[in-house]
C-alpha cells in the first residue's frame, strides 16, 4: 500500500512537472499578412547593443531623465485620482491647450473638441490615419529612406505604397518625378519633416509645389512632424499647418515623446479636419481607445509654459555641435542635419563593405552602434551611410566620438 502511494506521489510529480515544462505548438495554417517583414533592425541593433555592452547611439532614445517638474505633474494627477479611463479622444484641458498652442505657432484654429485627438504615441496616429484614409488598391506615394511603418500599415490597410527615392547627400524631393507619380488612384502623400533618418528639413518651396499638386483633386497627406521642436541653425519648422490649402485636407502627427525625451510613455497626437477626424477617430477606438490618463492631465499644465518645448531645439543643437566637433578630424564625412535628433556619417573612406554588414561588426569589435540607412528603403539602397542619435548625455556623446574618431 505504501508502495503504492510513493508511485502515485511520483506520478503526480511527473504530471506537474510536465504541465509546467509544457511549450504549445500551434500546428495549423497561417499565412503572414506581413511575409517580407521581420524583427526591426531598431530591436535588432539595441538587443546587439545589450549583449556586447556598447553605446547605443542606433534607437532614438534620449539617455537622459525627464524634466523632473513633469514626473512631478504625472505623480500629482495620480494621486489626485486620474488613474482610470480617459476619454477616447483625449483629456480636454490637454486639447485645448494643444489648439491654443497650435494657433500661436502655425496662425491654424483646430477644434479641441472634434479635430484633435491624444494617442498612444505617433506610430499608432499614423496607423490610425492611414486606417481611416486608405482602402483596397489604394495607392500612397511615400519618399525614401522612410520611416519604418509606413509601408507596412499602408498594406495591411489594402494599400500599395509608391516609393519615391530621395538622393543624397541632400535627400530633396523631386517634385517633377511626384507629379508624374500622381493618378487617379493616389489616395495619400506621407511626408516627414524633420526627417528621419535624414536629418533634412521641408522647405517653404517644397510645401508650395506640393500644394499645387494636390490643389483640385481629393488626394489627402499625411504629415509626420514628430521632430517639430527639433530644429537647427536659425530654420523655421514649415508644418503644413501653416498653409491653409494643405492644413484643409492633413492629418498632421506629433510626438509628446520626442518632444520631452519620454519615448516610453508613447503619446503623441493627431490634428485634422473634422470630417477627416471623424474617421480617424473611428479607427482610433478601436486600436487604443484610451491613453495614459495622469500623463495626459500632466502634459496639460506642463504646456502653458512655452519655454518647456522652445528651447528642446537649442539643447539638441548644442549636442549635434558636439558630436560633430569631436569627429571634424575622423574619417567620416559628416551630413547635413537641420533637425531630428539623429546625424548620418558617411564611411565610403573607411570601408566599402555594405552599411548593415558594418553597423553590426562595428557594435562587436568597436562597441558603438548605430542604424544602417539602406534599411529605410524598400529594396537596400547602400550608400555607404550609418544614423547615429546624439540625443545622449554629453558624457555619452564623447566617449563615442572618441571611439569612432579612432576608427
Amino acid at each position: 500500500m505504501r508502495s503504492l502511494c510513493f508511485n502515485l506521489l511520483e506520478l503526480v510529480s511527473l504530471l506537474v512537472e510536465m504541465h509546467y515544462s509544457y511549450m504549445p505548438v500551434f500546428k495549423g495554417s497561417l499565412s503572414s499578412k506581413l511575409p517580407q517583414v521581420g524583427t526591426t533592425i531598431f530591436a535588432t541593433m539595441s538587443a546587439l547593443s545589450a549583449e556586447f555592452n556598447a553605446i547605443n547611439l542606433s534607437q532614438g532614445f534620449p539617455d537622459f531623465g525627464v524634466d523632473p517638474v513633469l514626473l512631478n505633474l504625472v505623480h500629482k494627477y495620480m494621486k489626485q485620482g486620474y488613474n482610470q479611463y480617459a476619454p477616447m479622444p483625449g483629456v480636454l484641458p490637454l486639447r485645448e491647450a494643444l489648439s491654443a498652442k497650435m494657433d500661436k505657432a502655425y496662425s491654424t484654429s483646430y477644434d479641441p473638441n472634434s479635430e484633435i485627438t491624444i494617442t498612444a504615441g505617433a506610430t499608432q496616429a499614423i496607423y490610425s490615419a492611414i486606417s481611416a484614409a486608405v482602402k483596397e488598391d489604394d495607392e500612397v506615394i511615400l519618399f525614401t529612406p522612410a520611416y519604418d511603418c509606413y509601408g507596412p500599415s499602408i498594406e495591411l490597410n489594402g494599400g500599395k505604397p509608391i516609393h519615391i527615392q530621395m538622393q543624397p547627400p541632400y535627400y530633396n524631393i523631386d517634385w517633377e518625378e511626384v507629379k508624374k507619380t500622381v493618378n487617379h488612384r493616389t489616395k495619400l502623400i506621407i511626408i516627414n519633416t524633420p526627417h528621419n533618418p535624414t536629418g533634412t528639413i521641408l522647405s517653404a518651396k517644397d510645401l508650395m509645389e506640393l500644394e499645387k499638386i494636390t490643389s483640385n483633386s481629393d488626394i489627402m497627406i499625411l504629415s509626420d512632424e514628430v521632430y517639430e521642436h527639433i530644429i537647427f541653425d536659425g530654420y523655421e519648422h514649415q508644418s503644413v499647418a501653416r498653409y491653409p490649402k494643405l492644413a484643409e485636407r492633413s492629418f498632421i502627427v506629433y510626438s509628446f515623446g520626442k518632444t520631452f525625451h519620454a519615448t516610453g510613455w508613447k503619446l503623441g497626437y493627431c490634428v485634422a479636419p473634422e470630417k477627416m477626424m471623424k474617421e480617424f477617430r473611428k479607427m482610433h477606438q478601436f486600436q487604443t481607445f484610451a491613453c495614459n490618463h495622469p500623463m495626459q492631465m500632466a502634459l496639460a499644465e506642463y504646456l502653458l509654459n512655452e519655454n518647456n518645448y522652445n528651447a528642446i531645439g537649442s539643447m539638441y543643437q548644442y549636442k549635434r555641435d558636439l558630436f560633430n566637433s569631436l569627429l571634424k578630424d575622423s574619417r567620416f564625412e559628416i551630413r547635413p542635419s537641420a533637425g531630428t535628433y539623429f546625424q548620418l556619417l558617411d564611411y565610403k573612406a573607411i570601408s566599402d563593405e555594405k552599411d548593415i554588414d558594418l553597423a553590426k561588426q562595428w557594435t562587436i569589435d568597436h562597441k558603438v552602434s548605430s542604424i544602417p540607412v539602406s534599411v529605410f528603403y524598400r529594396q537596400p539602397v547602400y550608400k555607404n551611410v550609418l544614423r547615429f542619435c546624439f540625443a545622449k548625455q554629453d558624457e555619452t556623446i564623447a566617449a563615442a566620438a572618441k571611439i569612432l574618431s579612432n576608427i
